[in-house]
């Protein structure tokens, strides 16, 4: 008899052991799901302002012959190779910068010239949403057009080969077959001197031929704000490398991570140097941060037990439809 009872009490304990761990691994996350489809549905919003400007640049290459005659060649004026119009000045007008890169000055005004009608849109598109940072276009011959105005002459070299930036390569054709929208994944620090921003790019062909990457940029502290500031818990973004795209610094820290402020470099900007591998969490210096990483990343987990960290037991996780970003929650 006594044996018995002790197997039946084994045989409870088994069960409640397993009831239990089945329950940690059915943990709901239908809040990280309905938020990460608040943040999407106005992602897309954004893919169709961008798409609405794509059709507005490509208007202006088609109609080349017809528009450049008629067009505003002495609205801007340049220093160099920038626009000599500053910040403190008319609010219509963007930054304007033609790299060495480019031999032909004259031909790159013209183009100039051409697209001076972007100016506008820009500026409806920038004062139309709260979280817009700047609107720009780079285009392939090296011809720069950002709103709204910066101190470009103090941030960028002369030289430097604007397609050899994210915000221009990851437009093209072998990163981006179906020339859609895309979002860049990981935030990066802006050459324009913004800081930690996330970006939004499209491509302009002419024909068969990339002629131009459209973008709209975002401050990483203003998404932060904007979709996480006001939810409860330890919320943050990384991407599928295990790069922090940002979040509340309190979740950021806990994970012995140094904390994303807001960097804005003091010196030029002349090469795509600006990478965040400092911020990555499979450079933190917690063992169980990095197999958290692990499970969620390649394993694909929607959760992840902390034993041994000092302060979390668990993070849940889960993924975007449209970027590939992961949102977090570490309790």
């Amino acid at each position: 008899m006594l044996k018995l009872t002790l197997g039946f009490f084994v045989v409870i304990l088994i069960s409640v052991s397993c009831s239990t761990k089945k329950e940690n691994q059915n943990t709901d996350v239908s809040g990280l799901k309905n938020l990460i489809s608040s943040m999407e549905s106005e992602f897309l919003e954004f893919n169709e302002e961008i798409g609405l400007l794509k059709q507005h640049y490509n208007f202006l290459i088609t109609k080349r012959d017809s528009l450049l005659p008629l067009a505003e060649k002495g609205k801007y004026h340049f220093y160099g190779r920038f626009s000599a119009n500053l910040p403190e000045t008319d609010s219509t007008l963007s930054t304007v910068f033609i790299s060495t890169n480019n031999r032909d000055f004259e031909k790159a005004k013209e183009e100039v010239a051409l697209t001076n009608g972007l100016d506008s849109v820009f500026f409806k598109l920038f004062h139309k949403y709260d979280l817009i940072a700047q609107v720009y276009s780079n285009s392939a011959s090296n011809v720069s057009r950002v709103y709204p105005t910066y101190d470009a002459q103090n941030l960028i070299a002369p030289e430097v080969d604007i397609t050899k930036f994210n915000f221009y390569y990851r437009a093209d054709l072998e990163n981006n077959p179906n020339k859609g929208p895309i979002w860049i994944p990981e935030a990066y620090v802006d050459p324009a001197g913004s800081g930690w921003i996330l970006s939004l790019i499209q491509p302009v062909y002419e024909e068969d031929e990339l002629f131009a990457v459209l973008g709209i940029d975002f401050l990483v502290d203003d998404l932060v704000h904007h979709y996480l500031e006001e939810e409860d818990g330890k919320l943050l973004i990384i991407n599928g490398n295990g790069d922090i795209v940002g979040g509340k610094s309190s979740a950021i820290e806990s994970l012995s991570m140094p904390p994303l402020k807001n960097h804005v470099y003091r010196e030029t900007i002349k090469m795509d140097n600006f990478r965040i591998s400092d911020f990555n969490l499979f450079n933190s210096k917690s063992k169980e941060v990095r197999q958290m990483a692990q499970s969620i990343l390649f394993e694909k987990g929607e959760q992840f037990t902390f034993t041994n960290e000092k302060g979390l037991t668990k993070a849940q996780a889960v993924p975007f439809k449209i970027v590939d970003w992961y949102l977090l929650e570490l309790n």
